[in-house]
Formats: structure tokens, C-alpha cells, sequence
């Protein structure tokens, strides 16, 4: 076919969501419990909201999995672009998914600070503190009023642009948690000191699991050398195929904007969920 260019209003693109984020009235609606947490040991002199949905048929006998969310009200929120718990309602009723809690978790605040907000501080940082905070001070939250499976197969962890690198860093630095991931537009070519992952992801032996990446052609600086938000996200796809990982990486024609990550949904969820994860080991013999 002759080549033909892209144009720059193609950032403007909307996908159309599909049933499986509509709420029905067929399908009961679970439960959303709001908490305040404002005693961080890991970041302190923060405070932020989290929101726990717990899905209908909730049986504390026959332990949910467990699916954290960054970013919480953005994600919750019904008539947004993500409709994280009315996708989670769908597609427990329908037995697409297992039994599922979902953690969404805001960013950390710190009033009267200059620059109060802490998201990018949590979100973007290459270290093990955002999971450590999310292991150690909120997700006990959830465990010590509702039943959670304690097989990291059946924990998950999802986010967008930082918070796609929040959850991309929580499961590389502890998949005995965390071992399925979904990345939105993750922001890697922000992260202090450069984009780890290509490099990391050639050199360790491989991990038990599962990611969903989307990308956008038209993500931030899509044409430039330097900050490329597409470039980096197709160079952490790259590596995780060239390493045999179990992933999938979707393109869409817009930019930065959480509409086609959101419209995926679904489908993501019923992808990371399908069967176990690969078992870690390279695939490469000695020889």
C-alpha cells in the first residue's frame, strides 16, 4: 500500500466504549468503601483517599483477587473514561474474570508544601518505596476486612502515563506480589535518570509476568529524538518479546489522553487473567 501519513489531528481520536463498561441493570453492582490514609511511614507528611470495590457475590469464604489502581477516583469514576468498577461488576458477573477486589489508590498530598502533590515523586521513581508503601501500609488495609487470595497469581496492578510506570516497577521489583500488569501511555520517558527497563529487561533472567501495554502514535513528542513517550513504551515492548515474555502491546492513533487505554479495559483484564503465568527462566539455552 503507498505510504500515507498520519495527521497531527489524529491525537484527537476517540474510541467508542464497548458494553462491557455500560453499567446494566441485570448485573448487581458491588459495593465502594472510601478510606482516608494520612499516617505514612514511607511518605511522610502525605495524605491521600483510596476506595476499595468489593465485587457482588463476594464470598469471604473463596478468597477475590486483588487489583490495584493508581491514579483512584480518575479510575473509578463511572462516567469517566476508565469505568474501572463497572468494568470489574461486568465481568465478574459474567465469569470473564475471577472474583476481583479493586484498590484504587490516589497519589499522595502534601498541604502547604510548595509543590503539594506527590504524584510523580511515587509514581515515576525507579525504586521498590511505592510498593513497599502499597504492600505495607495500604493494601493490609484491605486484607484485614476482606478475604484475599495470598497467590500472586492472582494479584494485579494497573496504571496510566506515571501510573503506568508505578505499575510497572511495583511487579519488576516484587513479583512475589505482583504478577500481572496493565500499562496505559506509561510515561517511562520521563523516569529519573532514563527509562530502565529495556536494558534491565535484556539482562535479568525473566519474571513470572503477564503485561498489557497500550500505546499511542500520537503520544508526547511521537516525533522527536529525545522524550519520546511512543518511542519508549515500543523499546520496553521490544525488549519483553526479545525476552520471551508473556505480553501484548496495543497501538492507537491518539495521544495522551486516557480514552483508548480506558476502552480497553475489558479486554485487558480478561487477558491478564487468562490461565497462570509463564514460570520466570530464560528461554535462551546455554549453548
Amino acid at each position: 500500500m503507498p505510504y500515507r501519513e498520519l495527521p497531527d489531528d489524529r491525537a484527537e481520536v476517540r474510541y467508542l466504549h464497548g458494553p462491557d463498561s455500560i453499567e446494566w441493570p441485570q448485573v448487581a453492582a458491588g459495593k465502594t468503601v472510601q478510606f482516608e490514609w494520612r499516617d505514612s511511614a514511607i511518605y511522610p507528611g502525605t495524605s491521600r483517599r483510596f476506595w476499595v470495590h468489593v465485587p457482588a457475590g463476594y464470598d469471604p469464604a473463596r478468597p477475590a483477587g486483588l487489583m490495584v489502581f493508581q491514579d483512584g477516583q480518575w479510575y473509578l469514576d463511572p462516567d469517566g473514561e476508565v469505568r474501572a468498577a463497572t468494568v470489574l461488576d461486568n465481568l465478574v458477573h459474567r465469569g470473564d474474570i475471577p472474583s476481583t477486589i479493586g484498590l484504587f489508590v490516589e497519589p499522595g498530598v502534601r498541604a502547604g508544601a510548595a509543590t503539594p502533590k506527590n504524584r510523580n515523586i511515587e509514581y515515576d521513581a525507579f525504586d521498590d518505596r511505592y510498593a513497599t508503601f502499597l504492600l505495607d501500609e495500604i493494601i493490609p488495609q484491605v486484607t484485614s476486612r476482606w478475604a484475599v487470595a495470598e497467590d500472586p497469581e492472582m494479584w494485579g496492578i494497573c496504571g496510566g502515563s506515571s501510573g503506568g510506570n508505578g505499575a510497572f516497577t511495583a511487579a519488576w521489583l516484587r513479583p512475589d506480589r505482583f504478577r500481572r500488569v496493565i500499562g496505559f501511555l506509561s510515561s517511562f520517558a520521563q523516569m529519573p535518570g532514563g527509562n530502565p527497563y529495556p536494558e534491565l529487561i535484556a539482562r535479568e533472567a525473566r519474571k513470572p509476568l503477564r503485561i498489557f501495554l497500550q500505546a499511542g502514535h500520537r503520544d508526547l513528542n511521537w516525533n522527536q529524538f529525545e522524550q519520546n513517550w511512543l518511542a519508549e513504551n515500543l523499546r520496553v515492548a521490544a525488549a519483553l518479546a526479545e525476552a520471551g515474555y508473556d505480553f501484548r502491546l496495543v497501538l492507537g492513533d491518539g495521544g495522551h489522553h486516557p480514552n483508548h487505554g480506558g476502552v480497553l479495559l475489558p479486554d485487558a483484564l480478561r487477558w491478564i487473567w487468562r490461565g497462570p503465568v509463564n514460570p520466570a527462566g530464560p528461554l535462551r539455552s546455554a549453548g
